[in-house]
């Protein structure tokens, strides 16, 4: 059974993580600048202002957290943001990061889009103890990207080509020679964020879908859950046995009649699950800058 769990109506409800270290859920709003967080046991809410657009947080090993705003990466010390990026990716002007998962072996994998949604401008990167490089998996808007378990594989999609891609990254850190993994069928969406959980399933919220589905490691599609709401971004799993999973979602691009009609869009929803999720990984600083 889906919850609604936290009625707060973003505009763009994104990237969900589950901070182990605190147990609590943090979140972002694309674009009303923000950044959400969430302490099941209590029921505490806390919203912070960042301003700018912030794709995604990620837990670091300085014990705060890294977030992705605009051009930059930047630390968060789960109150404000340092004023002096961490780094900063080269792209177009008309570009923003999106999305983003930490790999057990402390790197940050994460992608960049087209903030008009038009041109083929995005691209996927790593960031591993201060290095920063262009990975690949160029297209219009990118999301996930997730890794397996063991690191061998990298998820990632290209939204609007409707195509979740898989990329063995065990012979090196470049996203080329890829596989189709799973195309979504336009009449049920397109594929926004992916996660992996312990059996190295994959996890897809659909934008436009209603839904989140489960695929198999074969890509064969073993498991729907549907939401209230029509623009489902992604899942974080949470909870003591991760076994909880956190989704957010959007109220953006939806028409007024659409909105009067799926009146907790932009809500974050909750269901169980019977394969928990993996550990988030933490970032390796590294010490750049």
């Amino acid at each position: 059974m889906v919850e609604y769990i936290w009625p707060l109506g973003a505009a763009l409800g994104e990237g969900p993580l589950w901070d182990a270290r605190s147990a609590t859920l943090w979140f972002t709003d694309i674009k009303k600048g923000r950044v959400h967080r969430l302490d099941p046991a209590s029921g505490q809410r806390d919203t912070f202002e960042l301003g700018g657009q912030p794709g995604f947080i990620v837990p670091s090993d300085d014990g705060g957290f890294v977030v992705g705003r605009g051009h930059e990466l930047l630390r968060f010390d789960g109150t404000a943001l340092d004023a002096e990026p961490l780094a900063t990716v080269e792209m177009a002007a008309g570009n923003r990061l999106n999305d983003a998962v930490v790999d057990s072996a402390g790197r940050l994998w994460f992608g960049s889009m087209d903030d008009g949604e038009t041109s083929p401008s995005g691209a996927v990167y790593l960031f591993d103890r201060g290095r920063l490089a262009r990975a690949g998996g160029e297209c219009v808007i990118t999301n996930g990207p997730t890794v397996t378990g063991d690191g061998r594989y990298v998820y990632h999609v290209d939204t609007l080509g409707r195509t979740i891609w898989r990329f063995d990254i065990s012979a090196g850190d470049e996203l080329r020679d890829g596989s189709v993994f799973a195309r979504i069928d336009p009449a049920d969406g397109t594929p926004d964020g992916v996660t992996i959980d312990a059996e190295d399933h994959v996890w897809v919220g659909l934008w436009g879908g209603w839904q989140a589905r489960r695929y198999a490691p074969d890509g064969s599609l073993v498991q729907t859950v549907e939401l209230p709401c029509a623009n489902v971004t992604k899942l974080a799993f949470g909870g003591a046995d991760l076994k909880t999973a956190y989704v957010t979602t959007a109220r953006i691009g939806l028409t007024p009649a659409e909105l009067e009609a799926q009146p907790e869009a932009g809500g974050l929803f909750a269901f169980s699950v019977d394969v928990p999720g993996v550990p988030s990984g933490i970032l390796a600083l590294g010490g750049g800058r």
